[in-house]
């Protein structure tokens, strides 16, 4: 796998590493879902979820969503602060 090395962050927030998880996939009360595949970096805000992927595509999932699960990669810890 390899990341982004270039994070370019100039909105002043502060994204946090979850570098650690394989996949990610957010399911919205419709029935749909978006999943996220290595996913590199999350911001939290009140509104929803910032992303980046280690294909240096940044996504933003709003907080209508009703279940977020995710999968870690071998060894890694299942939750990170």
């Amino acid at each position: 796998m390899s990341q982004v090395v270039d994070f370019r962050n100039e909105s002043g927030l502060e994204f946090k590493d979850i570098s650690s998880e394989q996949w990610r996939e957010y399911t919205f009360s419709d029935g749909q879902s978006v999943r996220i595949e290595l996913p590199l970096k999350l911001y939290v805000s009140e509104n929803g979820h910032r992303l980046l992927d280690t294909a240096g595509v940044s996504h933003y999932i709003p907080l209508s969503w009703i279940h977020l699960k995710w999968q870690v990669k071998d060894g890694l810890p299942q939750f990170v602060l």
